[in-house]
């Protein structure tokens, strides 16, 4: 295990490029409409995580995730006194990338909102506040109405507890070294084209969240930069309990799959 400055090094670039690659292709896709349907953002955020991970995997095993960081501490033995600095880098990180994010497409944001009358701050504008955080369901750079509501508050939760379930399962099967079938030298791959695969499947729904820190941090940045109280209040209580505790929960019960039914059988 390498030290924990190293290690926080690690966490906090991979989670940066992940969320500058995410959230970059996310303001192409609202702004200019650069992207054509939802697989394109969904291969973007897929191939940044899988670079993410190449970069930081031998520095601190990759977590870029506060659900995996959790997790990997209650089934994997995961040193307990490095949870609060791993997610504290990966909020770092993700943090860091909106502000790049911003910086690059601050412009393109002001003139979508005056093209589309949306005033920053006021209702509606989580139209462009999307960019950043997410939304249920999926504002595709229009307010949310309720015409618009084709997702539920508790299906929007059992969506994305589902499937940071299922990430997270996938992520610890490929990278387990009791299991003789794992893609040596291509779990980052496998990784990514599972979130590609996610995010086509309820990105329209929930934005495809499964990572708290690439939320909350980008979210409170969005809040920071002139959208105020919408990014926590468009959907009321969803930032907590959608995007920060159901991917927590989800993390837990994919790292129980794994433990408790297939790596026993990967011993046998």
């Amino acid at each position: 295990m390498k030290p924990l400055q190293t290690a926080l090094i690690g966490e906090l670039i991979g989670t940066f490029l992940m969320v500058f690659f995410g959230c970059g292709c996310v303001a192409t896709a609202i702004t200019t409409e650069a992207q054509s349907g939802i697989f394109q953002v969904a291969i973007v955020w897929g191939l940044g995580i899988a670079i993410a991970i190449h970069c930081t995997a031998a520095l601190s095993g990759a977590h870029l995730n506060p659900a995996v960081t959790i997790a990997a501490t209650v089934w994997q033995g995961f040193n307990k006194g490095r949870v609060l600095p791993y997610i504290s880098a990966q909020m770092i990180g993700a943090f860091l990338a909106a502000c790049i994010v911003y910086v690059i497409f601050g412009d393109a944001i002001q003139v979508f909102e005056s093209t589309n009358h949306i005033v920053r701050g006021l209702a509606g504008s989580e139209a462009s506040a999307a960019v950043f955080g997410e939304f249920f369901p999926n504002p595709g750079g229009n307010p949310l109405s309720e015409a618009a509501a084709i997702v539920s508050f508790w299906r929007a939760f059992g969506i994305e507890v589902i499937c940071t379930a299922v990430l997270v399962l996938v992520i610890f099967c490929v990278e387990d070294p009791n299991n003789q079938e794992r893609p040596q030298g291509l779990a980052p791959a496998y990784i990514g084209l599972t979130v590609t695969l996610l995010i086509s499947l309820v990105g329209p729904l929930t934005m495809a969240c499964f990572n708290p820190a690439r939320d909350l941090a980008p979210r409170l940045f969005s809040s920071l930069a002139g959208w105020g109280s919408i990014p926590f209040t468009a959907n009321g209580n969803g930032w907590l309990v959608v995007y920060l505790l159901g991917p927590i929960l989800g993390g837990l019960i994919g790292g129980g799959v794994h433990r408790l039914l297939l790596q026993v059988g990967y011993r046998a």
